[in-house]
């Protein structure tokens, strides 16, 4: 921090609130807007405001507002190039909101990243430099725009459910968002702020549907539980439940005269209750399999059901009786809404398209096509003229009703979307993940100032040229891209897999690739010219990882199919497999001399093999004069391991598990020597600092981690939009380079680091 934080941290705690909660205003009220353009663009300011304990990151988003007074257009200093400087900074820090307020050490990062891009206006460039300049502590830099910028689409990241959130209601007045999740909870959040108010706990399994009574009073919760709860909106009580089905809930919907409940489940059939008594009224039976989705025309005359039995129907409410089906599916139907004028029906369907219906007829109008995978929540906007449809391929579509054609689409979920919904004023949709977030996107306007460069799928590997000026990334998109380390640019792709690319290496030399894929082979490549040079080719199932000995000689891989491969580099043979592990081999690692083999697998296990004999696992040591041979496997996560790195010195091996936690072994006895906690997910990967002295960790909870091994702490983190799934680090020990889920690659400096 600057001068101006040593002097502000001096005065008394009654100055500073005074200070900060006044400051914006009175410059505002004041008209000097001057003054208040470079407060909110001055990264003292900024970190005062954001870690003072009676403030934080809402109350400084709220600061930006105060420029859109009315009154202030009448003033002489008011400037609308300097205006959009503050929105920019206002919507990136609306961006990042759910970060900060759990770790404010990333105010930094989370600028930079959303912020560094040549067109930004003078003002922002000064603010980054200004962080750089200022920033004392430990932290990852973002030397490339890579995370989501301002001015898009997207508004804000709501996070707080441990697991997928599975469906989500917007309250009638438009002020409230209700998320359902796997963690058993449902949970209230102010849509303006992001604020989380209060969980509704009571279900004992997964809550799967969510809807809100017209009056906007109650909240009706759906169950693996098999149970429905009716809660009390403004209290968070529970009211009462309603039990009646044998299998799990899927969906639930309520009349518009908020007087009946429509229920979904498993068990193949609906249910009607009222909810005023809680009592079931009957029971819609007539699909041969789940029931997965429920919708109630405007009028409350009519109920349409889809279900794993490929097929909709249409149903009398008031009498319970099936009127006819909407058949042409070849799939499975996941979810439907009905327009506003109660005249159409879109259903989403497990053959990645939706399917337009006439209500009245039966008709089947038109389909839309666009997604990649499973759509699994459809809505309309309120006024009939959009769809949106959410999907396993992590996007979100927006479709013209009346013509079919898909507008735009939204990216930034790292994971399936499951859910979606519109605010009744049709400006906002709410989409909720399998990442365990739910997201705000503003449908009415947004566009982007540019867009991360990367894959267009997830980024699974990442390796960097021993000379420290190339960068290769591996992808499920079935490529590999070559970067230029320096400038982040992509120089050209590597085209050739069929199916995923998992793991990627590069000889010693820096003159080859070798890469590793679902479509069962490795590659060898070319860097310098691109050019495939051949196929090695023996693995009876996915290659998931891939590394080359320190002599650039032989090639060990990794398999789906329990075994680890080793291959003559020269003339592609392969020379022997090894075998051990009782589940997928999903990491290799070699120790620098090129003596020994690291094997991490699904089966919870590390091997350690003689690579020159082939046998599993050795340590050497003398006692009497007598050498002995021992073989030993490494024991003691508790859930699969995803990666294992060795130390340059190679005395050390450092494992990363889906149980959240990395582990540092002594490689000559076997044995555990501690453990690094501070990741809430699966960590992906991890990589050694030359220096042997700090570890960078790769986490589905979005973070990339750089640990010190000698205190055993955290120094810095990054924290991206999406599941990091990869990490390498440069020669240089400063630079990493990473990728994630949606297919980004981030390339970031170690800052302010004190040598040891």
């Amino acid at each position: 921090m600057g001068e101006f934080a040593d002097k502000f941290a001096a005065q008394s705690f009654a100055f500073q609130r005074a200070y900060l909660g006044s400051l914006a205003r009175s410059f505002v009220k004041s008209g000097e807007l001057q003054n208040y353009y470079q407060t909110l663009t001055d990264f003292d300011f900024l970190v005062a405001k954001i870690k003072h304990p009676e403030f934080g990151v809402q109350p400084l988003i709220e600061d930006y507002d105060l420029i859109d007074d009315a009154e202030t257009l009448n003033y002489p200093e008011y400037n609308s190039e300097k205006v959009k400087s503050l929105k920019l900074v206002q919507g990136a820090l609306r961006l990042s909101a759910h970060i900060l307020v759990v770790d404010k050490q990333q105010l930094a990062s989370q600028l930079h990243g959303r912020l560094l891009n040549q067109k930004m206006p003078e003002e922002i460039q000064a603010l980054l430099a200004q962080i750089k300049q200022e920033k004392t502590t430990p932290w990852l830099c973002p030397l490339t725009s890579s995370l989501t910028p301002p001015g898009g689409r997207l508004i804000r990241t709501f996070n707080g459910h441990s697991y997928s959130v599975n469906a989500v209601a917007v309250t009638p007045n438009g002020q409230q968002v209700i998320s359902a999740s796997d963690d058993e909870n449902l949970k209230v959040w102010n849509l303006a702020t992001g604020e989380e108010l209060f969980t509704l706990k009571g279900h004992i399994d997964s809550v799967n549907a969510v809807a809100v009574t017209p009056n906007g009073q109650q909240v009706i919760s759906a169950s693996a539980d098999e149970n429905l709860e009716v809660w009390n909106l403004a209290t968070g009580k529970k009211l009462f439940t309603l039990i009646g089905h044998s299998d799990s809930v899927n969906a639930v919907a309520v009349t518009p005269n908020g007087q009946q409940v429509i229920s979904a489940s498993n068990d193949n059939t609906l249910k009607v209750w009222n909810l005023a008594t809680g009592k079931e009224l009957f029971t819609l039976i007539g699909h041969s399999d789940s029931v997965n989705a429920v919708a109630v025309t405007p009028d409350g005359q009519q109920v349409i059901s889809a279900s794993n039995d490929n097929t909709l129907k249409v149903w009398n409410l008031a009498t319970g009786r099936e009127l006819f089906p909407l058949i042409g599916r070849s799939y499975s139907v996941k979810a439907i809404a009905v327009t506003p004028n109660g005249q159409q029906v879109i259903s989403a369907s497990r053959d990645n398209t939706l399917k337009v219906w006439n209500l009245a007829t039966g008709e089947e109008l038109f389909t839309l096509k666009g997604h990649s995978h499973w759509v699994n929540a459809v809505a309309v906007t309120p006024n009939g003229q959009q769809v949106i449809s959410a999907s396993r391929d992590n996007t979100l579509k927006i479709w013209n009703l009346a013509t079919g054609e898909e507008l735009f689409t939204l990216k930034g979920h790292s994971d399936s979307v499951n859910a979606v919904a519109v605010t009744f004023n049709g400006q906002q949709v709410i989409s909720a993940s399998l990442d365990s977030t739910i997201k705000i996107w503003n449908l009415a306007t947004g566009e982007e100032l540019f867009t991360p460069k990367g894959h267009s799928n997830s980024v699974n590997a990442i390796a960097v040229t021993t000379n420290g000026q190339q960068v290769i990334s591996a992808s499920r998109d079935n490529t590999l891209k070559v970067w230029n380390l320096a400038t982040g640019e992509e120089l050209f792709t590597l085209n050739g897999h069929s199916y995923s690319v998992n793991a990627v290496v590069v000889t010693p030399n820096g003159q080859q690739v070798i890469s590793a894929s679902d479509d069962k082979t490795l590659k060898v490549w070319n860097l310098a010219t691109g050019e495939e040079l051949f196929t090695l080719k023996g693995h009876s199932y996915s290659v998931n990882a891939v590394a080359i000995t320190p002599n650039g000689q032989q090639v060990i891989s990794a398999s789906r199919d329990k075994t680890l491969k080793v291959w003559n580099l020269a003339t592609g043979e392969e020379l022997f497999t090894l075998k051990g592990h009782s589940y997928s081999v999903n990491a290799v690692a070699i120790t620098p001399n090129g003596q020994q083999v690291i094997s991490a697998s699904d089966d919870k296990t590390l091997k350690v093999w003689n690579l020159a004999t082939g046998k599993k696992g050795f340590f050497t040591f003398i006692r009497n004069r007598i050498t002995r041979r021992k073989i030993f496997t490494l024991k003691g996560h508790s859930n699969l391991v995803n990666t294992v790195a060795v130390t340059p010195n190679g005395q050390q091996v450092i494992s990363a598990s889906w149980d959240s936690t990395i582990k540092v072994w002594n490689l000559a006895t076997g044995k555990e020597l501690f453990t690094l906690n501070g990741h809430s997910y699966s960590v992906n990967a991890v990589a050694v600092i030359p220096n042997e002295q700090q570890v960078i960790s790769a986490s589905r909870d979005n973070t990339l981690k750089v640990w010190n091994l000698e205190t055993r702490k955290v120094i810095a983190t990054f924290t991206g939009d999406s599941s990091v799934y990869c990490c390498a680090v440069a020669p240089d020990g400063m630079t990493i380079v990473a990728g994630d889920s949606s297919g980004r690659v981030h390339f970031l400096r170690l800052e302010n680091m004190i040598e040891e």
